[in-house]
């Protein structure tokens, strides 16, 4: 989250013209562009998007089909991945696994960037007692312990759909985000264009979607690509424990964690689950990493990609 503060101190294209909101998104685009690691790193998740709802089109095997002729037999032509203890075909089962992680990652992230914009817009806007009771809520979520409030629930939704994880990890994802576009809120309120969409009568929830959040984008989508990435991390880490993602559903965590014992004698159940999760998580952050260079001008790299 110090990436999000970074974004929180530099400048923020704040008179709302169409001519500079243009020329910024031009200016951000072609320092975007520069970064090879953001450009590599987007590549990366848009071809493991592909990959994972492509290519198991391919396969001849479903994710939950067994071959009772190969029982944990290596990578071949007929099983690419290698098979697992009960004769599953490994590739399609971290395909499916995969398309399960990163649409947690997506639905997660956009979810919590999207409460943290409304909850810390509402609070510094409105201020007052709704700022009170709203930062209490934040300060009691701050204060939970994520992974075993939603380790004790877990048990309770056995069976369910993904969505009630998605929702979990949710729920505990957005508190540092809302009371950075808090602070942010705070500044932007006093500024003339607010003050003078006030005084023409323009109703308070409209100001703040169409005046204030607009404002602070930079922080909202660097907020929103790196959730994903802990988003994802965190599913797997919770489906590793058996809290998370629960069978016959496949994630790369359920993977990992069937394939660990194995993981010396028969490696392939292991290091291909994993090495999908490392390279989706990196892909990612550099994905963040090249938009809070590209958006904050403040910033060393920022700064020499504007002057290439």
């Amino acid at each position: 989250m110090s990436q999000m503060s970074e974004i929180a101190a530099g400048p923020t294209p704040l008179d709302g013209t169409g001519p500079v909101l243009t020329s910024r998104g031009r200016l951000v685009l072609r320092r975007f562009l520069r970064s090879r690691s953001a450009v590599a790193g987007i590549g990366v998740v848009l071809t493991l998007f592909a990959l994972a709802y492509l290519a198991p089109l391919a396969s001849p095997w479903s994710y939950s089909e067994l071959d009772y002729t190969a029982f944990l037999q290596g990578p071949s032509a007929s099983h690419w991945f290698g098979t697992t203890q009960i004769g599953g075909d490994l590739f399609t089962q971290t395909m499916v696994g995969l398309q399960k992680s990163l649409i947690i990652g997506l639905l997660v992230g956009l979810i919590s960037t999207g409460l943290a914009a409304v909850v810390g817009a509402a609070a510094g806007y409105f201020g007052g007692w709704t700022d009170r009771a709203l930062m209490w809520v934040v300060d009691l979520m701050l204060v939970l312990p994520a992974f075993l409030v939603i380790a004790i629930l877990s048990p309770a939704f056995a069976g369910g759909s993904f969505l009630i994880l998605v929702v979990l990890l949710a729920a505990f994802g957005w508190m540092i985000a809302a009371r950075i576009v808090r602070g942010l809120t705070l500044s932007l309120r006093e500024r003339e264009f607010v003050k003078a969409a006030r005084f023409m009568g323009v109703p308070p929830w409209r100001i703040i979607f169409r005046h204030i959040l607009p404002n602070m984008s930079s922080l909202l989508i660097v907020d929103a690509t790196i959730a994903m990435g802990v988003a994802i991390l965190g599913e797997s880490t919770l489906s590793f424990f058996g809290f998370g993602v629960q069978p016959p559903d496949v994630s790369l965590g359920t993977l990992i964690a069937s394939g660990l014992g194995s993981s010396q004698t028969y490696p392939w159940l292991f290091l291909f689950p994993a090495g999908f999760l490392v390279v989706a998580i990196l892909a990612f952050n550099l994905v963040g990493d090249g938009l809070r260079d590209a958006l904050d001008s403040s910033s060393d790299a920022g700064r020499r990609k504007a002057e290439k």
